[in-house]
């Protein structure tokens, strides 16, 4: 099986390697899976993430969804990730490069009902590769959490196994565009 960082560098050479319109397809082929999914008909608060240049786009989903849901987005402080009520006017460039909301409380982890999880790559059985830093990881085993975990990622992302520690969190379902 390779590393985990020569899975990381081969991905971010396959996600770089699509090209727009074929990251906007699949961007809208992981939003239609999501909302025929029955756990985001019911969930009042939804958890995204503002996406990077080489993960599935979400701005159209959090555009789409905030009229119809309470959506939250993380902010990273440290070692920590929060989320906080997503704004379009109140997002500016935070760690990592990643738009963050800039004001406002953070969202309780038992308030979230819903989250959609980027990731490097993930198994069908839910087995998830982050960027390796663990914010994931530690957000989603806080006290209280008790969202439905949805991982998202392009087709070639879906592998059929990933070296997984006892820390990592596994996904409910994976979504694939």
């Amino acid at each position: 099986m390779e590393t985990k960082k020569e899975i990381r560098a081969g991905m971010r050479s396959r996600n770089r390697a699509l090209t727009e319109a074929e990251r906007l397809e699949a961007a809208d082929r992981i939003a239609a899976r999501l909302e025929s999914d029955a756990r985001f008909a019911a969930a009042h608060t939804v958890a995204l993430f503002c996406s990077l240049p080489d993960e599935p786009p979400t701005e159209r989903m959090l555009a789409r969804w905030s009229d119809r849901k309470r959506i939250v987005v993380p902010r990273v402080g440290g070692e920590t990730m929060e989320f906080f009520d997503y704004r379009p006017d109140g997002l500016a460039d935070g760690a990592f490069g990643i738009l963050e909301p800039q004001a406002g409380a953070p969202c309780s982890p038992a308030g979230i009902d819903l989250i959609v999880v980027p990731g490097v790559a993930f198994t069908p059985g839910g087995a998830r590769l982050g960027r390796g830093r663990g914010y994931y990881d530690r957000y989603l085993s806080l006290p209280g959490f008790r969202a439905a975990k949805i991982g998202v990622c392009y087709r070639h992302q879906l592998t059929d196994e990933l070296p997984v520690e006892p820390h990592d969190i596994l996904m409910d379902t994976v979504v694939v565009g």
